[in-house]
């Protein structure tokens, strides 16, 4: 389908990577959970639009390099899945000390009210688009699921795009709606969230595995 191969794959690994909390996705919680639900789709609009600007510069970079030779190919994919390795470990470790310190009881710190002239948008914008990792986790977890003799591997990247930004909309909205009893839960159930970390820790390992694997 428009070069994208493996699309099951992608949507399950996708679904598993969106559920991670992470910076963006905690600070739309935040917002919703303090100023409301109109507030909190203004931030998750801020998260749209910085993964886009990063998704086309990773779409514009990657089209480009699959069109060149196996060298440029292989510095990719190996670049990839060294980094989607280290990741992986990373993932893996801060599993072992949830799972260590499931028991812990959370204390539980009031937030401070934020200053009335606060702009979630522009916040959760600079958030999503400063993230030093951003792009090259986009290489290396989208080129594994495009078929480099497409002719047009840009369009693949719309593609998976398109579906990572649906995934976003569907978990942000769950988030934003769900409010702060979500996020009690979450820093409540140590227990789901190391078992979650550990998942997507063996998930990126299988990936690297796949990306070394990969011909150009």
């Amino acid at each position: 389908m428009l070069g994208v191969i493996d699309l099951p794959t992608y949507l399950a690994g996708l679904v598993l990577i969106v559920l991670l909390p992470g910076p963006n996705s905690l600070y739309v919680l935040s917002v919703a959970a303090r100023r409301g639900v109109r507030a909190g789709y203004t931030a998750a609009a801020g998260v749209w639009c910085g993964d886009t600007v990063l998704m086309t510069l990773s779409a514009a970079g990657v089209a480009s390099l699959l069109q060149a030779n196996a060298v440029l190919f292989g510095i990719v994919k190996y670049a990839g899945a060294g980094y989607l390795t280290w990741l992986a470990v990373g993932m893996l470790r801060a599993a072992r000390g949830m799972w260590r310190t499931r028991r812990e009881r959370v204390v539980e710190s009031g937030e401070a009210v934020e200053a009335a002239g606060e702009r979630p948008y522009r916040r959760a914008f600079v958030i999503s688009l400063f993230n030093p990792k951003a792009i090259l986790f986009f290489v290396a977890f989208f080129v594994q699921f495009v078929d480099p003799g497409y002719a047009h591997p840009a369009l693949s990247f719309v593609v998976l795009g398109a579906f990572a930004q649906l995934a976003s909309f569907l978990y942000l909205t769950a988030l934003i709606f769900s409010g702060t009893r979500l996020a009690s839960a979450f820093r409540r159930r140590k227990r789901l969230s190391a078992g979650a970390t550990t998942a997507a820790g063996a998930l990126f390992l299988g990936f690297a595995v796949k990306l070394t694997l990969a011909s150009a």
